[in-house]
């Protein structure tokens, strides 16, 4: 059987840099999750109700 040839493995300037940086600071945190809100309150809350709108609940009995 005929052996693999091996590849010569090609400078990377982009690997260099992030090595050398790795070796003078350390590894990197890890990344924290940040979980996300329900975004349905947040909707409703974006816009301001119209003048006719606060008139209708005004009328009817709502209030906020």
């Amino acid at each position: 059987m005929a052996k693999k040839r091996v590849k010569k493995k090609t400078f990377s300037v982009v690997k260099a840099v992030k090595a050398n940086a790795r070796e003078r600071v350390g590894q990197p945190k890890m990344e924290r999750v940040i979980e996300e809100r329900p975004r349905a309150g947040s909707r409703e809350a974006k816009h301001k109700k119209t003048l006719g709108e606060l008139l209708e609940d005004r009328e009817i009995g709502i209030s906020d």
